[in-house]
């Protein structure tokens, strides 16, 4: 049973705000004088010259840093949108084709979010425009976190302290407890050469689908420097078999079967490791009705509108 939780939640919010990109308007065009200078302040006021700059979305401050375009060089503003945190959105989809233009863009767009008091700019780069990210580098935006498909880059414009959120800092995993009604626990030994070989274990790993029905989650592990220095979170649930069939995946599984409980629990394992058996005390009673766990229960929240699961006992009930 593996699990992959993609993780950052900003990204989530950014996605969704995708939705609400406005329209392009292009404006009048206007000129910049060529020899205005990378150190111009953000009170100065460019004059009309030979170069111009196209203004598209809401962007209209003009850079001061064009001095190295030639004479009628069209540069346009990148296009983006603002987030709820005074913060920018770069569309990654409508990026300039070439690397010059990209470049000149994103210069002229920077100067425009400042004189504006913009704060933070997220820059999402694809795949298939990876060169852009060295040029992105220079004018000062940091790696955020990357994906397959994607790499993230964040520029932080205020003097004090960035206030975007980090990276992901957390793994997240699963750990099914699966019984059935002959008190016969699904087990696994696992092909990994970690501490504990040969050892008869439930399923555990990052999140895929299986064929189960979830019940409730019983418990949760938190532990901090693990892989990748990053923080883990593993989830203990309890689950009922759709199938007493057992299918293995021979890349991570070495053998896999129903196992009688007591045989489960008396394994010198869970005789020494104190806290997998309290893990397997508290899916036992859970089983048996003796300890409620954590129960899924469907809610809708003004915050969203939207329909979600929150988890806690359910011996709670109002006054």
């Amino acid at each position: 049973m593996t699990a992959a939780i993609t993780g950052w939640q900003c990204s989530l919010y950014h996605c969704r705000q995708y939705a609400r990109m406005p329209e392009i308007s292009l404006t009048k065009s206007c000129h910049v004088q060529r020899y205005l200078s990378r150190g111009l302040n953000s009170s100065s006021s460019p004059s009309v010259g030979h170069g111009y700059v196209r203004r598209r979305g809401g962007n209209h401050a003009v850079s001061p840093d064009v001095s190295s375009l030639s004479p009628g060089f069209a540069v346009e503003f990148l296009e983006a949108f603002d987030d709820e945190y005074d913060g920018v959105i770069v569309d990654p989809n409508k990026l300039p084709s070439s690397a010059n233009a990209f470049a000149s863009s994103l210069r002229v767009s920077l100067s425009s979010w400042k004189l504006k008091g913009r704060k933070g700019i997220w820059l999402k780069i694809l795949l298939e425009q990876v060169d852009l990210v060295p040029i992105a580098i220079k004018e000062g935006f940091q790696y955020h976190h990357a994906e397959p498909g994607y790499v993230m880059l964040t520029y932080w414009i205020p003097d004090y302290p960035c206030m975007l959120p980090t990276s992901p800092s957390h793994q997240i995993g699963v750990g099914g407890f699966v019984m059935n009604d002959k008190r016969e626990v699904l087990a696994v030994k696992e092909k990994c050469p970690c501490s504990c070989p040969n050892v008869w274990k439930m399923p555990t790993g990052y999140i895929n689908k299986v064929d189960t029905s979830f019940l409730k989650m019983v418990a949760f592990r938190h532990a901090h420097m693990l892989a990748f220095d990053k923080s883990d979170i593993l989830f203990v649930c309890m689950l009922t078999p759709l199938s007493y069939e057992i299918a293995i995946d021979d890349k991570e599984i070495q053998a896999a079967m129903w196992m009688p409980l007591h045989e489960f629990v008396g394994q010198p394992f869970y005789e020494e490791d104190q806290m997998s058996r309290k893990v397997i005390d508290a899916c036992v009673a859970a089983h048996e009705d003796r300890y409620n766990g954590f129960v899924a229960h469907q809610l809708t929240s003004k915050l969203d509108g939207q329909s979600s699961h929150l988890y806690y006992d359910d011996v709670l009930h109002p006054n």
